[in-house]
């Protein structure tokens, strides 16, 4: 028997992959009934309205973004570095990659947020968690940056992502030399 946490999962990965393929336009509860394989309306069983979806899918987004319990614990008892937050970051990338249908979808998302601004709402709230998320985690492990270089961090790498997307600027480049170049000049000396 399937849970309903698992359900509620498995709808909102059916989520991502419409969204990723057709953009916030072609997301529809009929459309991930589709996607997902499942009897019509279930969707809507689980995700009562277009915002209670679109909240599913961030939610989403997030468990299937986060770091690793063991990657973490790894890095947990090493001296805070330069070279240990590259490593974080190189992580957070090969992930957003690795994701790359749950980057394209959260991508589009962030778009959709331009132009309606219940999205813009949704996502606003989780990228502001994020971020204090990801401040304190930095400030908790000792790693060098402030707030504001986590920020800067952000901006690139969000441009990073789209870069690698949508076709690289330097495809000869790896993707690691670029976060190297992104610590080396972004974190103080």
């Amino acid at each position: 028997m399937v849970r309903n946490d698992d359900r509620r999962r498995m709808l909102a990965d059916a989520g991502l992959e419409v969204l990723a393929d057709t953009g916030a336009r072609g997301l529809t509860h009929r459309a991930v009934d589709r996607a997902a394989g499942v009897p019509l309306g279930t969707t809507t069983n689980y995700f009562r309205s277009r915002s209670a979806l679109l909240t599913g899918l961030v939610e989403r987004i997030y468990e299937r973004l986060a770091p690793s319990d063991d990657f973490i614990a790894e890095r947990a008892g090493r001296t805070p570095t330069r070279d240990l937050f590259a490593e974080y970051l190189r992580n957070i990338v090969e992930r957003l990659m690795a994701n790359r249908t749950v980057t394209i979808a959260l991508i589009e998302l962030r778009l959709e947020g331009i132009r309606r601004p219940e999205v813009a709402e949704i996502i606003a709230e989780w990228r502001r968690t994020g971020f204090a998320g990801d401040v304190a985690f930095n400030e908790q492990a000792g790693l060098p940056g402030s707030a504001r270089e986590i920020a800067l961090f952000h901006y690139a790498v969000d441009g990073l992502l789209l870069d690698q997307l949508t076709g690289p600027l330097l495809p000869d480049v790896p993707v690691d030399d670029i976060v190297e170049a992104l610590v080396d000049g972004l974190l103080p000396d």
